[in-house]
This record gives structure tokens, sequence and C-alpha cells, in this order.
């Protein structure tokens, strides 16, 4: 360490109250017992992590029968993302938390341990905010100066917890130079520094380091482990592939086939066999109940799981309210893929729909909502017939300027099958694309199609395309025809709307 950076460390140790002392006792564990213990894992997204704080989003303040919820399901752990930034009550040098905020924490973690569930707490979206490396004028020495501020207090507090608690550095920290990179990485051994500094356990308990983004290829190639870490530790990182069928784009409603699976496999290889020594943990992963295609989803569950068991990795399905567990409802928004997760997890076979898996098709077929043979083994598939016709809108067109008012555009719609919005395209009246022009080298089921939420969305009583897309018409210049795909995707059961220029 430099003579500077000796000298800001000492002056963060000076400011550090006297150490917390526990009266309980504590049952050391490996990272590998931790990992092991954690898995399958489930994540309680855009809730402690919302801002500016618990409530503010999606979902009220946690219930904690959400988390009988999720231990009667099968996880065996939960991670609790948390964002600090709107929650100090001073500034430099001592960076104070509010005492309220770090008691609800504490009571939250408390509820996950009584249920004997493993729990992981992290510093979340704080990485994009005071702690973002890759702000313009980023001043490292403050972002230091905070951030071991902030894990002394949260180490403080904490310190006595049983050994189900672990700690996260910091999730998804941006970097994309060789000296944001380097940053990421003392950032770390601050964390692990204050950790120790705060006394209590914590200098015996199970942390998870993380490399830029928990990004598989930037961890694999760019993070260091701190050279002054005594507590046994794992590796996590992020897995959100492939991203236009994880997060609705571009109409990519297909995945199963040998490519997708053999892609799956050789990404969760290649970290597994750069920290072989490790253990490892993918701290986030998902494919949405909301929006994907059913029986792909299956799928993707099914292959995932197994996989990551081949290669020993753990993993914390993520969940932002919205997609998984409807917890006002104690109800999983998709039960047979959450009963897929556990079988596969378990190593019993799943009978899975048959579905199309070929992204060039020009149709999707897909047996989850139709009768097909049941298996004998795994979890029960519950199959639908769905008698259907083509939706029809409240409206078909409208003049773009007259609706470009900064708001939504909110198009009624009379369902007559699924609930639900396969693909949106969006083309010119000249035959161009409107967003995404290189979607034109995609399958003929992509050519054209939007993203989810970006630029349309939907409900039980309305079809929307959001202000920004309207915005792209009006700066296009072009009479623009949006069609509304929906399940299944097949000739005839789609409806359009123009916006006119």
């Amino acid at each position: 360490m430099d003579g500077l950076g000796f000298l800001v460390l000492s002056l963060f140790i000076k400011l550090a109250a006297a150490s917390v002392t526990c009266n309980n006792t504590f049952d050391s564990i490996s990272a590998t017992t931790w990992v092991n213990g954690v898995n399958p894992g489930w994540n309680l997204g855009n809730t402690l992590d919302a801002t500016p704080t618990e409530g503010s989003w999606n979902n009220p303040p946690v219930d904690f029968s959400t988390f009988d919820d999720i231990k009667n399901s099968g996880f065996k752990g939960v991670r609790l993302p948390v964002t600090w930034a709107d929650h100090f009550i001073t500034g430099s040098p001592s960076w104070t938390i509010n005492q309220t905020w770090l008691q609800r924490v504490s009571d939250v973690v408390d509820a996950v341990i009584e249920r004997d569930l493993y729990v992981l707490v992290n510093v979340h979206h704080d990485a994009t905010m005071w702690a973002d490396v890759t702000a313009a004028g980023a001043n490292y020495s403050a972002i230091e100066e905070q951030f071991y501020r902030l894990w002394y207090q949260v180490g403080e507090t904490l310190g006595c917890k049983s050994s189900l608690l672990a700690f996260e550095t910091i999730n998804e920290p941006p970097a994309s130079t060789n000296a944001q990179y380097a940053e990421i990485n003392k950032l770390q051994g601050l964390f692990i520094q204050a950790l120790a500094d705060s006394g209590g356990f914590n200098s015996k308990r199970v942390v998870t380091l993380i490399g830029p983004s928990e990004n598989a290829d930037l961890t694999d190639q760019f993070l260091t482990i701190p050279s002054n870490i005594t507590n046994p530790y794992a590796i996590q990182y992020h897995y959100y592939s492939p991203y236009d069928f994880i997060f609705g784009a571009w109409g990519k409603t297909i995945w199963g086939s040998y490519s997708d699976k053999q892609s799956l496999d050789s990404d969760l290889s290649i970290v597994r066999g750069n920290f072989t020594d490790v253990p490892v943990v993918i701290g986030e992963w998902s494919a949405s109940s909301t929006f994907t295609e059913t029986a792909a989803r299956w799928k993707y569950f099914d292959f995932f799981i197994r996989t990551a068991a081949k290669y020993t990795t753990a993993t914390i399905l993520w969940d932002n309210g919205e997609d998984q567990l409807d917890r006002a409802a104690h109800k999983w928004r998709d039960p047979t893929v959450i009963d897929i997760l556990m079988s596969a997890f378990a190593g019993v076979n799943n009978t899975l729909a048959d579905s199309t898996e070929d992204a060039n098709a020009p149709t999707q077929e897909t047996s989850a909502y139709i009768f097909h043979k049941a298996g004998t083994n795994g979890a029960p598939l519950n199959a639908a017939v769905v008698q259907y016709d083509a939706p029809t809108l409240g409206s078909s067109s409208a003049a773009a300027s007259s609706v470009n008012t900064g708001s939504d555009l909110t198009i009624p719609i009379t369902w007559k099958g699924l609930e639900d919005v396969a693909a949106v395209k969006a083309e010119t009246i000249n035959g161009t694309y409107l967003v995404d022009t290189f979607t034109q080298y995609d399958g003929p089921l992509q050519q054209g199609r939007t993203t989810y939420s970006s630029q349309y969305n939907w409900d039980g009583s309305a079809v929307t395309i959001t202000a920004a897309t309207i915005q792209d018409v009006v700066t296009a210049g072009q009479t623009t025809v949006f069609t509304f795909e929906f399940y299944p995707r097949a000739p005839g059961n789609a409806v359009n709307y123009t916006l006119t220029v």
C-alpha cells in the first residue's frame, strides 16, 4: 500500500468506534458449507434495495411471512439486496448511517435466520450512485472513505449474528478500464478491512467476492483476491443470458435448442474452470414468469439448475416482486416452474413440454397449453386447453403528434385467449424497422421486434406503447405500424395499431 493509501486507511480506522464484542458463540463454517447451504436461494428484490427507502418501489415493506413461503417452497437461503445511499445522516468523514435503518436491516436478517435459512447482505444500488467508479469526476478517495465507513457500521450492527449470515462486497459495480478494475479490487480490500475492524465474528464470517459488474467474463479476467483476507470466501457472479430471451427483447420467445444449451453450459464451465478451488455462487439469475414463453421458461429453469449442479455452482433466483412470487397472495405466478427448479436441484428428471426450438422457424408451437402425455417423474405439469382468436383493440390508429404528450399510449383490448403479448413488431410505412434495425439479421419471429417495457407493455385491460416509442415515431417522421402478436405465434393471431405522421 502506498503512503497516501496508508494515511487514508489510518484515518478511517481512527474514526471507527470501539469494535463490537459478542457474548454469544459462533460456529465457524467453510465457504463451501455456506454455499452448499444457501442453494437454491431466492432474492428479496426491489425491497430493501429500493430508493429512497423500503416500500418506495413496487413492493411494500417486507412481511416476514414471505420467508415462510420461501422456505416452504424448498429454498434454503435468501439474498437481501440493500441500498444505503439515502440513509446516511452525516457526511465526511464519519458517514453515519441512520440507526433506524441499520436496525431494520438487522430485524430482517433475524427474521431469515429464525427460519433456519442462510442469508446474504450486500451494498446494492450504491454501486451506480455515490460508489460509481466510472462516473465523470469520480473521487476515489471519497468513495473509499464512505465505503469503509459503511461496511464498518454494517459489520458492527450485524457482527454477532450466526454463521448463516454472509456478506457480499457490492452489487454489479460498473467498470470498463484497468484503473476502474483496480479500484473495484481496492474497495474489496477495504470491505475486508472494515469487517475485521468492526469486530464481532466478522473476520470469521463467509464473504462472497465479486468482479466488475459481477459479469462472468470480467470476473474471470480482473478479480484479484484481497491480500488481507482471512475470511472464508466464495466467488459470486450474475447470469442473465441470452439477453434477448431473458429480458423479452426483439421478439425472442424461443429457447432450448442444442446451441442454446451448449452456450449456457460453456458459460458456466468457463467460470468453474477458472476458480477450481473456490466455491462459486450465481447470486442473480432468472427467466421471468411474467413475460417469457412458458415451455421455453420450463426448459431454461430445468437446464440451468442441472448445469449449475454439474459445475458445483450454487444459484440464487432473482425476484423483483413481479417476476415469480406474488408476495401478497402467497402464490407463485408459475408454480410449475418452481416445482421444476426443485426437482432439477434434487436430480429428479422432469418431463417437459414440447415447443419450437429453432430460432429461424416462421411459427412457434408449444404444448404447454394443450394436452400432452403426462410424465411420471419430476414436477407435475399442468396442461391447459386454450380456445383463442385474435384479440380486438378499442381503436386501430392515432396521429403520432396528437398522442406525443410525454405519457404512454394506452389502447383498450378485448382478450380472446391468453392475456399475454408475445412480441410487438414496429415497421415504418417505407418498410424499415423503427428501432433496433439489427434484428433484420435475426430469425423471422424476431425481425423488427421491439423490447418489453422499453417499447410496449400490457395488463388485463389494455396494451401500451411507451412515450419514448411515440417520440421515436415523431422523430422518424414515418407512419409506423405496430403489430401486437399473441400466443400461439401463428398466422392471424395478431392485431395492428398505426401511428400516423
